[in-house]
């Protein structure tokens, strides 16, 4: 059995596989980097009952990693690339051989993954780190539920600034509806529902748009959307709204346990490398 950790900031995922099958995945939180990655590894050996005989090596990555050298329950660790992981996790979950993976976590990064080979291709602060600040400032709570069932609320029309607002017709393909300022025009009588709507749509948006920005250059017709973020309905309408306003020609892919993304790339370069 081989197993892929993934040691966030304050979220660590784990994924087991056994032979090619994936077993199972999990995810504790845990501040300390070597604490959550042994919290998730005794917490998945109690769930399966099995014996620590039975793990083959472990594969770490994520920022965490790097404050781990040693081998975790004497099982033999191996470090891995955290961009080699969110590309090749990326494009195992929907069984591709080219696309560009985004991972989006604290922060967002983009890779492009093509004959096997993984190219990190840059990044941006904007995240899930932006979506968190932003609603501690202007929504005053730190409450991820509460500011995304604000934000399914909202009206968008109050906070930013769309194409119809400043013209009467569509330029070019370009719709009514189209961003034209995020918060460009935030009146006096946005509630906070509208504000929140204004952050997801900005976070999302911009994050949509770098994927598109990247998929262009490399010539990629898919972008599978990893992360803790890949998986909020409110998130995928607003990048789905980008290929219905024909900004992108080609697809955006979903995965489930699209979260544990980079942990299960992790445990795959391994497999793959006999690491």
């Amino acid at each position: 059995m081989i197993l892929g950790i993934d040691i966030g900031g304050t979220t660590t995922d784990l994924a087991g596989f056994d032979g090619d099958a994936l077993v199972d995945v999990i995810s504790v939180k845990a501040s300390d980097p070597l604490a959550s990655a042994s919290g998730a590894l005794g917490k998945f050996i109690n769930k399966h009952n099995i014996p620590l005989s039975k793990i083959k090596k472990i594969a770490i990555t994520g920022v965490g990693s790097s404050f781990i050298d040693m081998n975790l329950f004497g099982i033999e660790t191996v470090k891995i690339n955290e961009f080699t992981s969110i590309g090749l996790g990326g494009t195992y979950l929907v069984q591709a051989d080219e696309a560009i993976v985004v991972s989006m976590g604290t922060g967002t990064a983009f890779v492009r993954v093509a004959n096997g080979k993984v190219k990190h291709l840059g990044g941006t602060g904007v995240g899930g780190g932006t979506l968190m600040g932003l609603s501690k400032e202007l929504l005053h709570t730190l409450d991820f539920k509460k500011v995304l069932e604000m934000s399914e609320k909202g009206d968008l029309g109050k906070v930013d600034l769309q194409l119809g607002d400043i013209s009467q017709e569509e330029i070019g393909t370009l719709q009514k509806w189209i961003t034209v300022s995020n918060f460009g025009k935030s009146s006096d009588d946005a509630a906070k529902e509208d504000l929140a709507a204004g952050i997801f749509n900005m976070v999302f948006q911009t994050i949509g748009m770098l994927s598109i920005f990247a998929a262009r250059m490399e010539g990629d017709k898919n972008i599978i959307f990893t992360g803790q973020l890949a998986n909020i309905p409110y998130g995928q309408r607003v990048l789905n709204s980008l290929i219905e306003a024909k900004l992108f020609d080609g697809n955006f892919k979903f995965p489930e346990y699209a979260e544990f993304s980079t942990a299960i790339g992790a445990a795959i370069c391994l497999m793959k490398n006999n690491l």
